[in-house]
């Protein structure tokens, strides 16, 4: 298996068609999981949706440091395939950059390949609805407040990537307060059992 960078547009197929948002983020950086020469799977990062969350994670002067992990989706899991794609993936990354991302609780998942990539578990967001964009577009295209939309509670995890200097700084700045890893009934992700997944966002 190996990571490699690859272009925005060879996600399409795995986010429209395989990923249960259907919707195509905004990409920055994307990278593909290998198998020889077959694409297994899928991860992006792109701008956050929330000024307020970039400026909120570690105060405004280091917003521009703030990125999602906006997209997670493999063919299948098979041991630590997702981890493996994740914590390879980071490691392309440009330094220093403060990671950003949600396991949504509606789809049942706790984020357990975060908890595997050392991730910082920064508590849940709370239920709400927002404007409703339409055509799987983001709430932040909605022009029409009376159209709502409800967007379930998400675990939110943070990842600092960047040498020690940068790594302890950005900790210290961080204005989320680290709180222990939720469980749910089962570790089924990165446990080792071999199970299908074609719709993953942990």
């Amino acid at each position: 298996m190996k990571v490699l960078k690859i272009k925005s547009e060879e996600c399409e197929p795995w986010l429209l068609e395989k990923h249960y948002a259907r919707r195509f983020p905004p990409i920055s950086y994307a990278f593909g999981l290998y198998d020889e020469n077959e694409l297994k799977g899928v991860v992006t990062f792109g701008m956050p949706a929330s000024n307020s969350l970039c400026e909120g994670v570690c105060g405004v002067e280091n917003k521009h440091l703030i990125i999602e992990l906006n997209r997670l989706c493999l063919q299948d899991n098979s041991k630590n395939q997702a981890s493996f794609l994740v914590a390879n993936a980071i490691k392309l990354l440009p330094k220093p950059m403060v990671i950003v991302s949600y396991a949504d609780t509606a789809q049942g998942h706790i984020g357990y390949v975060y908890q595997a990539t050392n991730f910082i578990f920064t508590g849940t967001t709370k239920e709400r609805t927002d404007m409703d964009a339409g055509d799987g577009k983001h709430s932040r295209h909605g022009t029409d407040p009376t159209i709502r939309k409800f967007r379930s509670a998400k675990h939110r995890y943070i990842f600092i990537h960047g040498n020690k200097h940068q790594k302890k700084k950005l900790k210290a700045e961080l204005r989320y307060k680290q709180e222990p890893y939720p469980k749910g009934d089962s570790q089924r992700y990165d446990s080792g059992d071999k199970v299908k997944i074609q719709h993953l966002l942990f």
